[in-house]
């Protein structure tokens, strides 16, 4: 894999085509909207020259491939390395690296996700949870390390980036709980 930093954008075009999705690929518009009609609505809402953009990055580090169907239709399809690459952005396999020293800042990472979308609030935090951060208030976390990459994903992936902030703060008044629950 390349060793560049994989995008919010790149990661979900990236588990969008582990997943089964299949993006088609047609010079004739009337093909193209059909094939857009028929999309889910996490491929609708990447834009389109983006999209342009990533799929030809992806086919020149080959983790996709271009197959045409009987049809006519321009399949992209993950390469095996390219499955490789989805599995590192698999919320079940994210890990925060831990330093040697602590660089002395908290990360906040603060919610206000609507009810409607109530299944994603409870899985974000229970990801939260489940890499460590220390609960400070019910939709307020704090994590010793950086891990800003991870969030975006995870927003990404959850699909509440407008509801979430990633806050990296200096001082706290009282860190003490927080400093003991991960033993600085």
């Amino acid at each position: 894999m390349a060793s560049y930093y994989f995008s919010p954008a790149k990661q979900k075009v990236v588990l969008l085509l582990a997943s089964g999705i299949t993006l088609g690929l047609s010079p004739s518009p009337a093909v193209h909207w059909r094939v857009i009609k028929n999309l889910p609505k996490a491929w609708k809402a990447i834009d389109r020259t983006i999209l342009r953009r990533i799929i030809n990055e992806f086919k020149n580090d080959r983790l996709i491939d271009f197959k045409e169907n009987k049809d006519g239709l321009i399949e992209v399809v993950l390469t095996e390395k390219g499955r490789k690459t989805a599995f590192k952005f698999d919320p079940e396999a994210i890990q925060i690296k831990k330093p040697t020293k602590w660089d002395g800042k908290w990360r906040f990472v603060i919610f206000d996700i609507p009810e409607k979308k109530k299944k994603a609030r409870e899985a974000f935090r229970k990801y939260l949870q489940d890499l460590g951060f220390y609960k400070l208030q019910r939709s307020v976390w704090v994590y010793p390390y950086e891990c800003k990459q991870e969030i975006n994903f995870l927003v990404e992936f959850f699909e509440v980036r407008n509801h979430v902030q990633y806050l990296i703060v200096d001082y706290c008044l009282y860190d003490a709980p927080m400093r003991l629950h991960f033993d600085l």
